[in-house]
Order: structure tokens, then sequence, then C-alpha cells
């Protein structure tokens, strides 16, 4: 999202819930508007245990391009992540730009690359070599506009939105003023040329650099008969196209054919309030019983931070204190597919600056060891798979439930059980594991733990423990 939509989107969320330019005079790409439609969301087989990690290329080395990037590739395989969501790579508008860098979300070039990243072919290189490490990438989308440099400005004024005085404009509010967003121009969906264009543009990535699908960028913003009309043809050129889509949870539940994933704001705002002791626990079973209906055909990346949190809501101890790690112990487990950002491993402890370069201090990669355990939690106990390949979440009863939050899931013979002391205060409980009764693998400690039909613990202030049968 651009950077300067985030606060809005925030309020609107929590309450609610060359041929590398195409810039030649007159020369247009070929419209897809007679493109294959005919095509079918399938079970992608590699899907079902991913963990997916959003890379910052700007901030992730100092030189910040995607060569450079390509060098930590054999940690981010080690780390067991199987999707790479790489932030817009596409040429910056210098025109009313923001800050010395710009933002990403304002490209001049749907079909450019930033050459502070490097060029074409080193970007297809980087593709190359990850789906080398079997890996897939996908890349950040920006649908809703464009910065003012885009061609599109001068050949096509029309499929712009405008002012009452006629003038193409930034985004504006109901009442004619502007949001603020000054550094990019809104695109009209009423205009089906543009729509077909804006098609045709993500087509060519699939075609010129083979990459595996598409974050949307401010999908809950975009006409969802765009969204119908859109995803069957890229899906007709590639039946495993990874489909996510930036929109409060299930934007699309209604839909078989549309987006294969979608974020879970409503979620993850309550998780910070209740680190912030403003929410009760039982906010984390409402928002699932709001999402139940939807979990059939599709299902929600958890997070504890990305780019937009990040830069404009604070780091993780900011927003979450002492529970972030609980609370990323709970992305990891609970239902979806969980979502991990440039430098979270290292423990990444500043807001990173969103128009300057601001390097990622890389540290000792305190959180590695943390991040590969959860990981290959996931991957190994198909209970926490992601959507209908994993289990149900099952809670424990036990004596404190305003304080612990304890469940457990499983499928076949798979079970994980999760225990989180939500509170500042250590506690003493008593659960009801009558059904649980077994051998586990307290997956942090390396440890044997004999589950009987009822557990008697203590748990430390923001302590978790995660226990598993295989």
């Amino acid at each position: 999202m651009n950077s300067s939509k985030s606060l809005f989107l925030y309020l609107v969320l929590f309450l609610g819930l060359s041929l590398t330019s195409c810039q030649q005079a007159g020369k247009q790409p070929e419209s897809s508007a007679a493109a294959e439609t005919e095509a079918t969301q399938t079970d992608l087989d590699w899907e079902k245990d991913a963990v997916i990690y959003e890379v910052n290329i700007r901030q992730y080395t100092e030189e910040g391009t995607f060569n450079a990037f390509a060098e930590h590739l054999p940690r981010l395989k080690d780390l067991g992540v199987e999707i790479l969501w790489i932030m817009p790579i596409h040429p910056i508008s210098e025109t009313k730009r923001k800050g010395t860098l710009g933002s990403y979300y304002a490209a001049s070039d749907f079909r450019g690359v930033n050459p502070e990243f490097g060029t074409m072919e080193d970007f297809k290189t980087l593709v190359d070599q990850i789906h080398e490490m079997d890996m897939k990438v996908i890349l950040d989308w920006v649908p809703g506009h464009t910065g003012w440099d885009h061609y599109w400005i001068e050949q096509h004024p029309d499929w712009y939105l405008k002012d009452a005085d006629g003038n193409i404009t930034d985004p504006l509010n109901e009442d004619g003023t502007s949001m603020g967003w000054t550094d990019i121009a809104d695109l009209d969906f009423s205009n089906q040329a543009m729509r077909d264009q804006m098609t045709a543009d993500m087509m060519f990535w699939q075609d010129e650099a083979d990459i595996d699908g598409f974050r949307m960028d401010a999908a809950w913003d975009i006409p969802e008969d765009y969204w119908v009309d859109c995803l069957p043809k890229l899906r007709a050129k590639d039946p495993d196209i990874f489909l996510l889509a930036e929109a409060n949870d299930y934007y699309m539940r209604d839909s078989e054919n549309l987006f294969d994933m979608t974020y879970s704001w409503g979620l993850h705002h309550h998780l910070n309030a209740v680190a912030q002791g403003k929410d009760e626990l039982e906010v984390i079973d409402k928002w699932f019983e709001m999402q139940k209906d939807s979990f059939a055909t599709g299902y929600s990346m958890q997070f504890i931070t990305n780019h937009d949190e990040n830069s404009w809501q604070g780091t993780v101890e900011e927003r979450m204190g002492d529970a972030g790690d609980a609370m990323a112990v709970l992305t990891f487990t609970l239902e979806g597919m969980p979502l991990i950002y440039s430098g979270q491993e290292a423990g990444l402890d500043k807001r990173l600056e969103f128009f300057e370069k601001d390097l990622i201090d890389w540290k000792d990669f305190p959180k590695q060891g943390f991040y590969e355990t959860l990981v290959d939690l996931k991957q190994r106990n198909q209970a926490l798979w992601n959507g209908k390949w994993g289990g149900e979440r099952v809670l424990i009863p036990h004596d404190k439930e305003e304080k612990i939050y304890a469940f457990y899931r499983e499928k076949g013979e798979d079970r994980v059980i999760v225990m989180l002391n939500f509170s500042n205060q250590a506690q003493d409980l008593t659960l009801d594991t009558e059904n649980l009764a077994g051998e586990y693998s307290n997956v942090f400690a390396n440890s044997t733990v004999t589950v009987g039909t009822e557990m008697n613990m203590s748990m430390a202030p923001w302590d978790y423990l995660v226990l598993s049968n295989k």
C-alpha cells in the first residue's frame, strides 16, 4: 500500500471490524481483453504448508539491489520460507515524489524496473535463482493508482479520476478534499481500456519474468467486478498462480475463483490491543467466528508486522511490548499462513524509513533460530497446514481463561497443543486435557512431555508452550 494511504486504511479497517518501458509515443502493449478466461482455481500442492516472507529490496542490503539480495537466498532457504513477496520493483515517479527516494507504490512504468534495484535481466536472474531453490516469488502490484510520471498521464488522461475542475487528481475524500496521498494519481475503473491494459501489464510479468503470483495492493479499494474479470485471465495463463489480496479479512469470501489469501487485518489489530491490555482474549475467537464461513475457499495471512505496520504504526516492541514472541507463536499456530517481514528474524527494532535509504541492522540474526523452529513445526505437522489442509483450532478448558489462551489443532494423527500467557504476571493453571493424553515433544525445549487427563503448570509472564506429537 502507498505509505500515505496507511493512516486512513488503518482507521477504515480498525473501525470496520527494454522492452523495459512502454513509453514510446503512441505505442501501446496488447490489450488482454481477448485473453482466455476459462481457468479455475487449482489446489496448489506447495501452498498447503507454505510460509510467506516479505522482501524490502531497498532496505535489505547496503547496495539495495536484486543481486545483493540474492546473497541472502541460502539463509532464507534454511529459514524454510517458501514464498518470497517482493515489494514493488517498478521505477518510482519523480514528480510529486515524497522524500528523497519516493514510495515504491508510486510507479512511473508498470513494465519497467527501478534502476536503483538493477535491470530487468537482474530481476529475471533473481527469479531463476529463487526457483532453483524450490521457492516461489510473487510481485507486489499496485492497481489503484500510478505516480505522476507514468506515461498514461500524457497518453491516456481519460484513464484517471478528475476533480470538479476536470484535473487529474490524487485520491479524494467524499467531500472532494485531498486525502493526502499527493504522490499518486487515482485511476478510473469505469474506463474499460484502462482495466484491460492493467491486466495486460500484469500478464507481461508472467510471460517476461515467470513470476508465481501477485500481492495486490489495496485490493479492498478496487471494484470487485475488476477482480472477477482480471484474475481468471491470470489463472488461464498460469493455473498455479498464487494471488494475495491486501484486503481486510475475507474481502473475497463469496468467490471460489479469486484470491487464495487475504489479510487478517481485523485480527491483527485485536492482537495489538490484547498485548496493550485494551482487548480481552475472547476477541480472538469472536474474530474467527465472524470469518468461519470463509475458510472453505481461502484463508488469511497472519502476521505481527509488515512494511505498513513497521513504518507507520511502530515496531513489534512498540506495539506489542514483551508479548511479541508469544504473538509470533500464535500467528504461526492459528489457522492461516504466517508472514515474516524483512528483518523480523534479526529482531528488527526500528521503524524503517519509507522514502529514504534505511538499512536493516542484521546484527547476528538473534531470532533466526526461533523462526526456523516455527517454520519447521508448521511444515512437518499437518495440523498447522494452511486452509483446508490443516486442522481446526479447538480451545482447551482451563481455569485462567482471561489470561491464558490454550488450544490444540489436529489433522489425522497429527496434533499440536499451544498455551500462551497473555499477561504480565506469572500464572498457575489447571487444564482439562482428557482428550489430549499422550507423549509430545516440547518444540522450543527439545524435550519430551507426557500429557495426562489433566495438566497443572506454571507460566511466566508472556510465556508460551508448544507441544507436538510428531
